[in-house]
């Protein structure tokens, strides 16, 4: 199958394209490098991916579609690519809802305009907002998503509905659940962590640490994306990508700790604007579509990240 992914540089996409190009798919890759984060660790994600015979890169704005040189006709797109980070979006909100809104709009649009029937489309745990009806099922009707990024996700979702309804256009949306492992951009939490403990620097502790989390791994996140591909029973879906567990953040910090074979300093402070108390996903549904069942345990995970970490900073 001829894929579109965007974003394919980043933490997710790169690892996707790596399991894509195994399975001998043809990818069309298309990332802008935003500066949200170095681009040496981008190139570092792809550097497998240049010179396969079955991998094209375009460096490009996805809001330019319409004139990129796409060298081959498209079956599948799968968006990943979006302005990152539900506090930045705060400070920012008109950028990301350009990029993610109607980015996804204009590739939609080119969907449309070239017959591509399928399209995923990467959401995120933080449109269900805070919701006490734990764990979190895609049938929540009233989500009230508490930042812009959030917002500009759920958006997309809305958007998808309507030209999946319109075009004939098949829209899964992956509501994806707190990422982790190799390859996890340098702002996320665990990422930081991990670099704090080894260079016995304070980590930054907001609330009382009891907030919990529904972490998942990269290759079982992976592992549902590519089901997903070939999924034909209906014209939209929205599913859950988590782990079906949560651990509270002073659990998480200790854990890394223990991995990494020192004793966490921490400073505590206020709660940041944006964030929410927990996510939880059911994973029922993606259980009985894609046979999606999670199976990389929390310890081994960060051990894996560690690995990664240690030998990235080596290159």
């Amino acid at each position: 199958m001829n894929i579109l992914v965007t974003g394919g540089a980043g933490f997710i996409g790169s690892t996707l394209i790596d399991k894509l190009l195994l399975d001998n798919h043809t990818i069309v890759s298309i990332d802008n490098y935003d500066p949200f984060y170095d681009k040496k660790l981008k190139l570092l994600n792809q550097r497998k991916h240049f010179g396969h015979v079955n991998f094209h890169f375009i460096e490009a704005d996805i809001r330019d579609i319409d004139v990129l040189p796409i060298p081959i006709p498209i079956d599948c797109i799968i968006h990943i690519a979006a302005k990152a980070g539900v506090l930045q979006s705060i400070a920012n909100a008109k950028e990301y809802f350009d990029v993610n809104v109607n980015g996804t709009l204009c590739l939609l649009e080119f969907a449309k305009k070239n017959g591509i029937r399928q399209f995923i489309f990467a959401s995120s745990s933080s449109v269900y907002g805070i919701n006490k009806n734990v764990p979190w099922t895609e049938n929540e009707l009233d989500l009230q998503p508490i930042s812009p990024y959030a917002s500009s996700k759920l958006a997309c979702e809305k958007i998808g509905f309507t030209y999946s309804h319109l075009y004939n256009i098949r829209f899964i949306a992956l509501r994806f659940f707190t990422v982790y492992g190799p390859r996890q951009r340098p702002d996320l939490a665990i990422h930081k962590f991990f670099n704090n403990i080894l260079a016995n620097q304070a980590i930054e502790v907001y609330g009382d640490g009891s907030t919990k989390r529904d972490y998942t791994y990269i290759d079982d996140l992976v592992s549902g994306v590519m089901a997903s591909i070939d999924y034909d029973k209906s014209p939209f879906e929205i599913i859950n990508l988590g782990n079906h567990k949560t651990i509270q953040l002073k659990d998480l910090i200790d854990a890394i700790g223990a991995i990494a074979q020192r004793k966490p300093i921490l400073i505590y402070k206020e709660e940041q604007h944006g964030d929410v108390p927990q996510t939880f996903a059911n994973i029922d549904k993606s259980n009985l579509l894609f046979n999606y069942n999670p199976k990389t345990a929390l310890s081994d995970g960060l051990q894996h990240q560690l690995d990664w970490m240690k030998q990235a900073d080596g290159n």
